[in-house]
């Protein structure tokens, strides 16, 4: 199992963890932000978590020459470290998480000292970036991997360079990268090889298909963190913004997600009290056939099987054949053990 920092144990044996994946889906608006966290608590999120990004820690100076509009997209997306804290601290009132995803060093090192987040998320393009995996690794903080893009040997390497830095609470997401993405696709069992391949690791799903059926499928396989796109109005034009899901379809996918859960219980063949009442009036006794006179002998013709269950139960009928009775037993009477000589 894997602890965040504050204490929320992240495991197939409790209640999964629900992460509103914000991107930028408050369009770089404190205000929208915030109202964006009040939903996702109301709608059973565990997790808010935002993006931390600038223009200089996405892409190169040359890239935004070819592409002015991209540099100009990311400064009025991105969150300022004030902003970050306000928000840290809106969450915390709230009694909901706060996390994010940093695309630098300095910004990992930021949320980690000033926003205490409880984990924090590396982006599926990070996956090969060894050296900032290193690096955020030497933060000693719980972190939350995600894989998309990614082929199994890339994860085994990206999880080498974490442990191999001592990083001790680890989350692994299946992901796939593809904006929606649809079922023919998203290889839900991969699930199950991550958690023969990784069992030190809690095992996740970060979920781009529209809709809530995927990721309680996901549950079912032992996915113990879901994480969500969220937006207030996936009308509004965006990146990701259309395929992202709104409080209420949210607020279905927490419920149906935990009610999967539930149903999991474990490998152990147990039955419950009301179950076994339950078999006392639904199984088969043993019942006369036809009437019986004190001393007869009781034979597989003069017998069979008939509800409630709570005389001698139909696979124990062998041990009554060859006995004789102690009593007049009528047509269709259940036969006790007390009635045998």
């Amino acid at each position: 199992m894997v602890y965040f920092r504050n204490k929320r144990e992240i495991s197939e044996a409790v209640r999964p963890y629900f992460i509103a994946e914000m991107n930028t889906s408050h369009f770089g608006d404190i205000s929208t932000a915030k109202n964006m966290v009040l939903a996702a608590k109301n709608s059973g999120a565990d997790c808010v978590k935002f993006q931390s990004w600038s223009p200089s820690t996405l892409y190169s100076d040359e890239y935004y020459r070819e592409n002015p509009i991209a540099k100009r997209f990311v400064k009025k997306f991105s969150l300022t470290n004030d902003e970050l804290i306000e928000l840290t601290e809106f969450a915390s009132i709230n009694k909901i998480d706060f996390s994010s995803t940093p695309y630098s060093i300095d910004e990992a090192r930021f949320l980690v000292e000033y926003c205490d987040v409880p984990f924090l998320k590396i982006a599926s393009m990070e996956l090969n970036n060894h050296v900032f995996l290193g690096e955020v690794a030497k933060l000693d903080v719980p972190l939350v991997l995600s894989t998309g893009m990614g082929t199994l040997d890339e994860i085994k390497a990206a999880v080498s360079v974490l442990k191999d830095h001592e990083v001790k609470d680890l989350v692994i997401l299946h992901c796939t990268s593809i904006y929606p993405s649809q079922p023919e696709i998203i290889n839900l069992k991969n699930i199950l090889m991550l958690k023969k391949q990784f069992k030190n690791c809690a095992i996740g799903f970060s979920d781009h298909s529209e809709g809530i059926s995927v990721p309680t499928t996901a549950i079912g396989l032992g996915a113990c963190v879901i994480e969500k796109h969220f937006t207030l109005d996936k009308t509004q034009i965006g990146m990701d913004n259309g395929m992202a899901t709104e409080p209420d379809e949210f607020k279905r996918m927490v419920e149906f997600c935990s009610i999967a859960h539930q149903a999991l219980g474990d490998e152990n063949r147990s039955l419950t009290e009301e179950e076994a009442e339950m078999a006392l009036k639904m199984r088969r006794s043993v019942v006369c056939k036809v009437e019986l006179q004190n001393n007869d002998v009781i034979t597989k013709e003069k017998i069979e099987f008939k509800r409630p269950g709570t005389g001698i139960t139909v696979d124990r009928y062998q041990d009554l054949i060859g006995k004789r009775v102690n009593k007049q037993k009528c047509k269709g009477d259940l036969i006790y053990y007390a009635d045998i000589k």
